[in-house]
């Protein structure tokens, strides 16, 4: 396969240049210069490197993710978003390519307890989730050959993450706060990687048309914020770290507690079971993710 990804540098990106590798050649463009485009806001540059390179497959992995920036950006969380995946979906289209795209569980409510799955009713909370929403619908509308891929809780020990704040948090203080009624599954960008080159493998199957679609991905099982930060302290002073944290003096407290500009769900679950089905995969409960990524952690 000729691979076009955009949003090398991001931390599904970033693990996207090395599942995708042995599937062809991978083509990724820098989001500032270089001979292609690789920036989301000039929408026909996108267009015109797409065109050029005519890559069998293009994944997007890149987004506005600043969720609370985005209430007063929303000019600009929709170009990216919502725009600049519309064109690569009618790019695509005309060229009978596949089209990757990551979406994200804020395209929900966050109401009820069960785990969503792909054809609840969409109802998102924020600018940011509208503005994913839309990118998902655009995508849908002018591109047969997708993958949408929803996901939530996304880390990895290369860019700054939950866990490593806690971490520099529990260095300076005795007590820490943590939101203790936002439910998810904390899920490795190395795993949705690794997910998304399987998924792609098997679309080259006879009969490969056929697994167009939305699914969602994430690790198995589910925690709160709360829980998250508590298994975190937990595992590092188990390794011997130096904290004045622990597990135990990690204190639950309602979302109330922490303001923000945009509203968060409260239920973040995913059902993967769709996927699971379709591509004859497992996901690993999400303990064993976040151990492996505070393994590969430099420093707090």
């Amino acid at each position: 396969m000729k691979i076009l990804l955009f949003g090398k540098n991001g931390q599904v990106g970033w693990e996207l240049q090395r599942s995708l590798a042995p599937l062809g050649e991978v083509l990724a463009p820098d989001r500032r210069g270089g001979d292609w485009c690789g920036d989301l806001f000039d929408l026909d540059g996108l267009r015109d490197t797409v065109m050029q390179l005519r890559p069998d497959v293009i994944v997007n992995a890149a987004a506005y993710t600043a969720v609370d920036q985005a209430e007063n950006d929303a000019a600009v969380a929709h170009a990216v978003n919502a725009q600049a995946p519309g064109v690569l979906a009618e790019a695509a289209a005309v060229l009978g390519a596949w089209l990757v795209h990551y979406s994200s569980d804020y395209v929900f409510d966050g109401s009820g307890s069960r785990p969503w799955v792909e054809d609840d009713m969409t109802g998102p909370l924020n600018v940011y989730g509208r503005t994913k929403l839309e990118g998902e619908n655009r995508i849908k509308l002018a591109c047969p050959k997708h993958l949408i891929l929803r996901t939530g809780w996304v880390h990895s020990a290369r860019r700054g993450n939950f866990a490593k704040t806690m971490l520099c948090l529990a260095r300076e203080r005795e007590v820490l706060t943590v939101v203790d009624d936002q439910f998810g599954a904390p899920t490795g960008a190395d795993l949705l990687a690794d997910v998304t080159a399987h998924m792609l493998l098997r679309t080259r199957d006879p009969g490969g048309a056929t697994f167009a679609g939305t699914y969602h991905a994430a690790a198995a099982g589910e925690t709160s914020w709360h829980g998250y930060a508590s298994f975190v302290l937990e595992r590092a002073s188990a390794a011997g770290m130096a904290l004045q944290a622990s597990s135990a003096t990690v204190k639950p407290v309602p979302t109330a507690a922490f303001p923000a500009l945009a509203e968060r769900p409260h239920n973040s679950r995913l059902s993967t079971a769709k996927l699971q089905n379709a591509f004859g995969l497992r996901f690993p409960d999400w303990q064993s993710g976040v151990a492996r990524m505070l393994g590969g952690m430099a420093g707090c």
